[in-house]
């Protein structure tokens, strides 16, 4: 075994691989329990793609659109709670809007607001009046079936964290049970909406990477009760303050998080993890490990030896689909919003209407798209940049196959593209070219991910929840899944799927399953 350089003890009890958000939220619940824990960063800073760059000396927010499941003060949700249980301090700001939803073929342009603490009146009554409701009936059944959403949203916080028969299930959370086996497309269609009331309510499907047909009830509802029934926040400071925050909070608690060590072999003897080797060569013992790498890197490339890798394992990585990765261009424009004519934080642009098989056949190419969702993050944040100027980004969410095709002769024209076409799309909606009020831009592909977070395929969202792979099935399957002691997962990957705040719930699901694991060799005396 090769010799510990300065950095390391001989051993840990956990060695958390990744310092972005899942990892760190996974060393947290580790250290807040008392273990002995070791995060291991590639990079020489932690977050992953929650970060920020700097372009002509001014800090812009690198990805984070909208965190979902913060809540206010005197109402807060899971991941403010955890965030402050763990003592990390994050100044929230509220996002003004849920949302606009333009179609650029029908003409429909209609602005959503968030309720507060779960009420759903004021973003169904804006919907039902955009599509006309002289007497109120759409109303009704867009609220009932909002708070269908709610509660499954309810059902799916309890059920995330406590084990329940399928009997206790079906008597306590009935409408959870009803709705789990079908799609949002069969359960929204039993409401009977006119298609703008429903093309405005499946703006959000981009952001969970598969078409409404094929997206479980259970995903989409809770999406839209926690954007649509408590609003979404961003951090002043940017994602980049969630990061280093939380690493400095694992560190108060004792972690060991060092930057510039990349794992490259996890080690395993007769089916248990026992440690890691860094791309310096370095062995560091451990009977745990937390992995933020795709199980498709990790069961395929990081296992040492390679015959630890149970076949199970290997069956499970090809039985999945990868989700969707991202297509972004950031630009710091010189204008402040107002006077370039912006006026909502959040839009939704189908540019040429919102038929959602052309779109997702449209994603499944290197594109140009012509579905897409722009932030102006000034309107949340209004310190975000100097005055007089703005940060507007224009984004879309393709398939990773679309972009398999691309080599580094065509990387650029690929590129330039599908930002061109960004440009052009948003200047003709917004009546105003964008082009005469750029400063800095900033374009991020599915190869920019890829090559600085090293996510398989340059994904963003883990594994794609569809009718036959989502948060319920994995739940379920969420112990059988554990194909090798001592190793557990934590990153967009895991059960709750994607999305920062999703990636810090998935954090603490790693950790559990540490520390059941933990338990478990204990009582066997391992």
């Amino acid at each position: 075994m090769a010799t510990n350089n300065r950095y390391f003890d001989e051993s840990y009890d956990v060695i958390v691989i990744g310092g972005a958000l899942a990892g760190l939220a996974s060393a947290l619940t580790l250290a807040k329990k008392g273990k002995k824990v070791l995060v291991l960063e590639q990079h020489n800073l932690p977050g992953g793609v929650a970060t920020s760059f700097v372009r002509g000396g001014i800090e812009i927010e690198g990805t984070l659109h909208e965190m979902m499941s913060i809540g206010p003060k005197e109402c807060p949700l899971k991941i403010r709670k955890f965030f402050d249980e763990m003592g990390v301090d994050i100044e929230w700001l509220r996002v003004p809007d849920a949302y606009r939803f333009v179609d650029g073929k029908t003409g429909l342009s209609v602005l959503v607001h968030p309720g507060d603490h779960g009420n759903f009146e004021t973003p169904a009554k804006e919907i039902a009046d955009a599509c006309g409701d002289p007497d109120g009936k759409l109303y009704e059944k867009i609220l009932r079936l909002l708070n269908l959403c709610h509660t499954v949203y309810n059902s799916v916080n309890v059920l995330s964290v406590t084990h329940m028969s399928k009997v206790q299930m079906l008597l306590k959370h009935p409408e959870f049970v009803k709705t789990a086996g079908y799609s949002a497309k069969e359960v929204i269609d039993t409401f009977d909406l006119p298609k703008q009331a429903v093309d405005i309510l499946s703006a959000y499907w981009i952001y969970v990477g598969d078409v409404l047909e094929n997206l479980p009830f259970t995903v989409w509802a809770v999406l839209m009760a926690d954007y649509l029934g408590y609003g979404s926040y961003v951090p002043k400071k940017f994602s980049h303050e969630m990061s280093l925050k939380m690493a400095e909070a694992a560190m108060a608690m004792g972690a060991q998080v060092e930057f510039g060590q990349r794992v490259d072999k996890i080690l395993v003897k007769n089916g248990h993890v026992e440690g890691v080797r860094t791309a310096a060569g370095e062995e560091i013992k451990a009977r745990y490990v937390v992995c933020s790498a795709y199980p498709d890197k990790a069961y395929t490339q990081m296992i040492e030896p390679k015959k630890e890798v149970p076949e199970g394992a290997i069956k499970f990585v090809n039985a999945k689909t990868v989700g969707v990765t991202c297509f972004s261009v950031v630009l710091l424009l010189d204008g402040d919003p107002e006077t370039l004519g912006i006026k909502d934080y959040s839009t939704f642009y189908a540019a040429e209407g919102m038929d959602m098989e052309r779109i997702w056949k449209e994603a499944s190419t290197s594109g140009p798209y012509n579905y897409i969702t722009s932030i102006c993050t000034n309107l949340a944040n209004p310190g975000c940049s100097p005055k007089g100027t703005c940060v507007y980004s224009i984004t879309m969410l393709p398939r990773p196959e679309g972009w398999f095709g691309v080599t580094e002769e065509n990387y650029q024209e690929w590129k330039k593209r599908n930002a061109d076409h960004f440009i052009d799309m948003e200047s003709k909606r917004l009546g105003v070219n964008l082009r005469d009020h750029i400063l800095e831009i900033v374009i991020e592909a599915p190869p920019t991910i890829s090559h600085y977070t090293g996510a398989y395929q340059g994904s963003i969202y883990g594994y794609m929840h569809t009718m036959d792979d989502h948060i319920v099935a994995r739940l379920q399957m969420s112990e059988k899944e554990n194909y090798i002691q001592g190793l557990s997962f934590a990153g967009a990957h895991q059960i709750s799927g994607d999305g920062m705040g999703p990636a810090v719930t998935n954090g603490r699901k790693g950790a559990k399953i540490i520390l059941d694991m933990m338990e478990e060799d204990a009582k066997e005396g391992k």
